[in-house]
Protein backbone atom coordinates (compact mmCIF):
# COMPACT_ATOMS: atom_id res chain seq x y z
CA UNK A 1 0.00 0.00 0.00
CA UNK A 2 2.77 2.44 0.89
CA UNK A 3 4.54 1.82 -2.43
CA UNK A 4 1.42 2.80 -4.34
CA UNK A 5 1.21 6.05 -2.37
CA UNK A 6 4.87 6.85 -3.04
CA UNK A 7 4.49 6.14 -6.77
CA UNK A 8 1.46 8.42 -6.92
CA UNK A 9 3.27 11.16 -5.03
CA UNK A 10 6.27 10.80 -7.33
CA UNK A 11 4.18 11.20 -10.48
CA UNK A 12 2.26 14.14 -9.05
CA UNK A 13 5.51 15.81 -7.99
CA UNK A 14 7.05 15.36 -11.43
CA UNK A 15 3.90 16.76 -13.05
CA UNK A 16 4.00 19.80 -10.76
CA UNK A 17 7.64 20.47 -11.59
CA UNK A 18 6.96 20.24 -15.33
CA UNK A 19 3.93 22.53 -15.05
CA UNK A 20 5.95 25.03 -13.02
CA UNK A 21 8.69 25.13 -15.64
CA UNK A 22 6.13 25.56 -18.43
CA UNK A 23 4.44 28.40 -16.55
CA UNK A 24 7.77 30.17 -16.02
CA UNK A 25 8.65 29.82 -19.70
CA UNK A 26 5.25 31.06 -20.85
CA UNK A 27 5.52 34.01 -18.48
CA UNK A 28 8.93 34.94 -19.84
CA UNK A 29 7.71 34.61 -23.43
CA UNK A 30 4.66 36.76 -22.70
CA UNK A 31 6.82 39.39 -21.02
CA UNK A 32 9.19 39.55 -23.98
CA UNK A 33 6.30 39.90 -26.42
CA UNK A 34 4.69 42.67 -24.36
CA UNK A 35 7.97 44.57 -24.07
CA UNK A 36 8.69 44.33 -27.81
CA UNK A 37 5.15 45.44 -28.72
CA UNK A 38 5.43 48.36 -26.29
CA UNK A 39 8.78 49.35 -27.79
CA UNK A 40 7.20 49.29 -31.25
CA UNK A 41 4.42 51.60 -30.01
CA UNK A 42 6.97 54.00 -28.52
CA UNK A 43 9.02 53.94 -31.71
CA UNK A 44 5.98 54.67 -33.90
CA UNK A 45 4.18 57.10 -31.57
CA UNK A 46 4.77 60.03 -33.91
CA UNK A 47 2.78 58.21 -36.61
CA UNK A 48 -0.22 57.57 -34.35
CA UNK A 49 -3.21 59.87 -34.66
CA UNK A 50 -6.40 59.80 -32.64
Amino acid sequence: MAEKVYKTMKSVGAFNIVMGILMILSGIATGVIVITRGAKLLRDKSDLTF
